[in-house]
C-alpha cells in the first residue's frame, strides 16, 4: 500500500515504463484480478497503463478492453459487441461536454432557450438509454463520469442573465444525472467536473494535443485520474481499511503532553491549535460512518486520561477508540496487540503518526499498513486525511454507521470478561438475543456486503453481489437469512448469514459466516442450530457443508468437525463435511434466539 502512495509522484512517461516492465514480468499469485473496460468519446492513451500499474501496487491483476475512438455507442447497443463478450467488472463511460454538445459547446446561442433545453432532455436521455442497455447485458458495475462545466461563455458577464444558459445547461445534464441514478446499485456518477477543478480546468486540456490527436485530458493528469477510480476498485475488490490507528503527541494536539501538560499543548480555536480541533473533528466524521479508531502511543495513561476527560476542545473522547495502547512498549509491539485486540487483520489497517522515524519502522514491519505520509506543517494535517482513499464503500449500511460504536462496545465487553473467571458464566451473563431474518430488500445489501469483506469466520470465502443474493432470496430451494445479536451492552447489528441450497434428502451450506466481533460468543452454533431446524422440518436427512481454506480463515478450520459434522473428502483445495440431521443440533441453553 506505502507503493501506492510513493507512486502518486510520479509522471505519466513513468507509468508507460512500469507498465512495460510489468508486462514482461509474471502476474500477481494472490489470485485477485479485475477486469476493466474503458469507453469513451475521445483518445484516452495512459489510462490502461496508469491503472495497470497501480493495480498491481494493491495486489490486483487488471484486464482491459478499450473500445474503439469514439465508438462508445456501437459498443454498447451492438448485439454481438466485443465488451460484452469480454465480461468486465468495471465499465467506465467518459463521454466529454465538448462531444456530448457538438456544435452547440462553441456556439451555444444559435438556438434559443426552448431549443436548449430540449436538447439537453434529448441528450440525457441518450445516456440513460445507453446505461439501461449495459445494464441489460452486462453484470458490470458501470462508472459514468459527469460533465465538466465551462468556465467560459460567448456571452462574458451577461452568461447568468439567461433564462436557460450554456453553463446552466450542463449544470442541468449533471444534476439530472446524479438524480437519476442516485439509488440504482449498478451505476456510480463520478464527478469529473470536481475532478477538473481541483486540477484546474485551464490545466485539464494539452491544446497542441487535442488538436493532434483528439485528447480532451492533459496526458500529465492521467494518473491522478487513475487515482480516483481507484477510490471504486478498492471497494469492489473488498481492499478497503477499517481503522485508523493514530499517534497522539502532535498528532491528535499540539505539544507533548508529558511535558506541555494540559494547558500548554495546542488545541482549540487558535491559529496554533485549530489545525488539530479540525483533524479531530473530521476524523470524528469518519467515526461517524463507522471507520475505527484505535490509539498508538508512547505515553502515561493517566496524562492522556486528563486530556480526554478535561480538555475543553478534545473533540474525540476515549469513548470513540475501540482499542488504546497507550504505554512504554515498542509501537510494532503495540500494533499486533491492537490487531489482536479488535480481532481484524494489519491489512486493514491506516497509521498516522507525526514521527518520520516511526512510520518508517511500521512501513518495514508492515508493509501490507497503509503509512500515511504526514507532512511537517499540521496546516496541512486536515488535508492530507481528507485525501485518503481506503475508507471509500460502493454503499454504506446502517450497521457501517453504528460500526464505531460496536467496536467501542466491544472493549467494555472485553474489560468485562478479564474480570469473569468462566467463560460460560461470562456468556451467560452478556444476556444475548439472536435474531434470524430471511432475506429482503431491509438486509440484502448488508448480506452482500459480508460475503464481500468477510474473512475470518468464513467457511467457503464466496463473493456475491447484491444481484446474486436477490436472486437466491426469491429461489424456493433456497435459503438465505441474516442474524442480529443483541447484548446487555449494545446492539451489533447485522453480524452474521447463511446461504443454504435446499435438496429432497440434503440441505448444502453453500455460505456460512459471521462478523470477527461476535466470533466465539456461541452465536455460530445458534446460526447452524437454526439451519438443522429448518432442515429437519423439510424432512432432510443430511446437512452438507464446505471448507474452503484461505490464507485469514483459519479460526473457522474446525467449525464443523467440532460441531458433530464427518468429514466426507479433503484435499488442499477444500474439506467436505456431511451432518446426520435425526442427531438433534441444539441451541445454545444462554442465547434467547428469535426468528422474524
Amino acid at each position: 500500500m506505502n507503493k501506492v502512495n510513493e507512486s502518486k509522484k510520479l509522471g505519466i512517461s513513468d507509468y508507460f515504463n512500469l507498465y512495460k516492465k510489468l508486462k514482461e514480468g509474471k502476474k500477481l499469485n494472490d489470485g485477485k484480478s479485475i477486469k476493466i473496460a474503458i469507453l469513451s468519446s475521445f483518445t484516452v492513451n495512459g489510462i490502461k497503463e496508469a491503472l495497470s500499474v497501480k493495480c498491481n501496487e494493491l495486489g490486483v491483476n487488471a484486464e482491459f478492453y478499450i473500445g474503439g475512438y469514439n465508438q462508445y455507442a456501437q459498443e454498447i447497443l451492438g448485439k454481438n459487441s466485443s465488451l460484452y463478450k469480454f465480461d468486465p467488472d468495471l465499465i467506465i463511460l467518459f463521454i466529454d461536454t465538448k462531444s456530448i454538445l457538438g456544435n452547440e459547446y462553441l456556439n451555444p446561442y444559435d438556438t434559443d432557450d426552448s431549443k436548449r433545453k430540449k436538447f439537453i432532455e434529448n441528450k440525457l436521455k441518450e445516456i440513460k438509454s445507453l446505461i439501461e442497455k449495459i445494464k441489460s447485458s452486462s453484470r458490470a458495475k458501470i462508472l459514468l463520469h459527469n460533465f465538466e462545466i465551462p468556465n467560459f461563455s460567448p456571452l462574458g458577464i451577461l452568461e447568468n442573465r439567461q433564462k436557460f444558459g450554456f453553463i446552466e445547461s450542463v449544470e442541468t445534464l449533471n444534476s439530472e444525472l446524479r438524480n437519476s441514478f442516485k439509488e440504482d446499485k449498478q451505476v456510480f456518477v463520478f464527478d469529473y467536473n470536481s475532478f477538473c477543478s481541483k486540477i484546474g480546468k485551464d490545466n485539464t486540456i494539452d491544446y497542441k494535443m487535442y488538436y493532434l490527436g483528439d485528447m480532451k485530458l492533459n496526458i500529465q493528469h492521467i494518473p491522478e485520474l487513475c487515482d480516483e477510480y481507484l477510490s471504486y476498485i478498492k471497494p469492489l475488490m473488498s481492499l478497503t481499511k477499517k481503522c485508523i490507528v493514530l499517534d497522539l503527541d502532535n498528532t491528535l494536539w499540539g505539544g507533548i503532553i508529558g511535558e506541555d501538560g494540559l494547558e500548554g499543548i495546542k488545541l482549540g480555536p487558535t491559529p496554533e491549535g485549530r489545525p488539530f480541533m479540525e483533524f479531530q473533528q473530521y476524523l470524528l466524521s469518519l467515526f461517524n460512518r463507522g471507520v475505527i479508531l484505535a490509539i498508538n502511543s508512547k505515553n502515561n495513561y493517566d496524562d492522556i486520561r486528563e486530556v480526554f476527560e478535561k480538555h475543553p476542545n478534545m473533540v474525540l473522547r476515549e469513548n470513540n477508540f475501540a482499542a488504546i495502547k497507550i504505554n512504554w512498549n515498542d509501537k510494532i509491539a503495540n500494533m499486533k496487540a491492537l490487531a489482536e485486540e479488535l480481532n481484524i487483520g494489519t491489512d486493514s489497517f491506516v497509521f498516522i503518526d507525526d514521527d518520520k522515524a516511526n512510520r518508517e519502522m511500521i512501513k518495514e514491519v508492515f508493509p501490507e499498513i497503509n503509512v500515511v505520509e504526514m507532512p511537517d506543517d499540521p496546516s496541512l494535517y486536515l488535508k492530507t486525511l481528507m485525501e485518503i482513499s481506503d475508507f471509500n464503500t460502493l454503499q454504506i449500511t446502517k450497521e457501517d454507521k453504528k460500526k464505531g460504536h460496536m467496536y467501542v462496545q466491544q472493549r467494555k465487553r472485553a474489560e468485562f470478561q478479564k474480570s469473569a473467571t468462566d467463560l460460560t458464566e461470562f456468556l451467560k451473563s452478556l444476556k444475548m438475543t439472536v435474531t434470524a431474518k430471511k432475506a429482503s430488500k431491509f438486509n440484502i445489501p448488508r448480506i452482500s456486503q459480508l460475503t464481500q469483506k468477510t474473512n475470518q469466520f468464513n467457511m467457503t470465502t464466496i463473493r456475491y453481489t447484491e444481484e446474486d443474493i436477490k436472486k437466491f432470496s426469491v429461489d424456493k430451494n433456497y435459503l438465505v437469512f441474516s442474524v442480529e445479536v443483541e447484548d446487555k451492552f449494545g446492539d451489533s447489528g447485522i453480524t452474521g448469514a447463511a446461504i443454504v441450497k435446499k435438496g429432497k434428502d440434503a440441505w448444502i451450506i453453500d455460505t456460512f459466516l459471521l462478523s470477527c466481533r461476535v466470533i466465539g460468543r456461541k452465536v455460530e452454533e445458534t446460526l447452524l442450530a437454526y439451519i438443522a431446524k429448518e432442515a429437519r422440518k423439510a424432512r432432510a436427512k443430511k446437512l452438507k457443508a464446505d471448507f474452503i481454506p484461505t490464507k485469514k480463515n483459519s479460526v473457522a478450520k474446525d467449525f464443523y468437525r467440532n460441531s458433530g459434522f464427518k468429514i466426507v473428502s479433503a484435499d488442499n483445495r477444500k474439506e467436505e463435511y456431511e451432518y446426520d440431521i435425526s442427531k438433534n443440533y441444539k441451541f445454545p441453553d444462554f442465547i434467547k434466539f428469535v426468528e422474524k
